[in-house]
């Protein structure tokens, strides 16, 4: 699964690429990571969730893959 963060700086976490049951439309399964009052799980058009948006005169990515680095912690110690 990977982050992404929207233009408006908000986090999300792509579950997977779905297809609309009529349509065969190809949708993306989305997560909030924060807290929503109208739940955490959505579903947006795979071209809109990957397309450019022009922001204050600038073209930039709806969505931008965010690069993560994972640390292993192979030892606790006491506090």
């Amino acid at each position: 699964m990977d982050i992404y963060r929207h233009y408006k700086g908000k986090l999300y976490r792509v579950h997977a690429k779905v297809l609309h049951s009529e349509s065969l439309e190809s949708l993306v399964l989305y997560e909030t990571l924060y807290s929503h009052n109208q739940g955490n799980l959505w579903v947006r058009p795979e071209a809109m969730f990957f397309e450019n948006v022009v922001i204050e005169g600038k073209e930039r990515r709806r969505f931008e893959k965010q690069s993560l680095e994972v640390h292993m912690i192979d030892e606790i110690e006491d506090l």
